[in-house]
């Protein structure tokens, strides 16, 4: 596998812009699937606490024997955990899956702007929390529109470094083109059509 270039977030963290996703993948099939694509040169897996197969994540990148430093590695708060107290209780699970003390870059999955009135303003600020004690070196946001990352930038302290979306043909350009100042859009692609988006 050819070098993969890096980006350089807006917190200077660096990010490798080509990753390995394991959403859909079995549990009992996640380490074998991310032994080999870190056997091929991949070092930046991709999962969520909604995949279900954070702990098989974890255990691939431990087995394959790479310092921890090289594999970049990145999770997703789930639906169920806005609350923040709640959030912050999921992310130590995760932590605890992955067996690591960090992970490279954390977001919150979905904005859900229906729920708890719409405050996902203060979930944001809860992974501001683990930003700044260092347990998540980078965080950002997943599948959020223009107007909830315009309303993290009013009301949080840290811009999001990252908007990870879903981006191929069939999905929408305002949706590809929703970022913020400083922060980097991050397309994840699948080569076949879903009935909703979900990265």
């Amino acid at each position: 596998m050819n070098a993969v270039t890096n980006i350089i977030l807006n917190d200077g963290n660096a990010i490798l812009q080509l990753g390995f996703g394991v959403f859909l993948i079995e549990p009992k099939d996640t380490a074998k699937a991310v032994s080999k694509a870190l056997e091929i040169g991949y070092r930046h897996v991709d999962t969520a606490e909604m995949y279900g197969n954070e702990n098989e994540v974890g255990e691939a990148i431990r087995a394959f024997g790479l310092d921890r430093s090289v594999v970049f590695v990145t999770s997703k708060l789930s639906n169920a955990f806005h609350e923040p107290h709640d959030a912050r209780e999921a992310f130590g699970t995760t932590l605890s899956k992955f067996g690591f003390d960090y992970v490279d870059l954390f977001l919150i999955h979905w904005p859900l702007p229906t729920l708890r009135d719409g405050d996902f303003a203060s979930t944001w600020k809860t992974l501001e929390e683990f930003h700044h004690d260092g347990r998540a070196r980078s965080i950002g946001v997943s599948n959020f529109q223009i107007e909830h990352l315009k309303r993290l930038a009013t009301e949080t302290d840290i811009v999001s470094a990252v908007n990870q979306i879903e981006a191929h043909t069939l999905t929408s350009l305002t949706m590809q083109r929703a970022t913020t100042a400083g922060s980097v859009v991050s397309p994840s692609r699948r080569g076949r059509r879903s009935r909703r988006a979900r990265c």
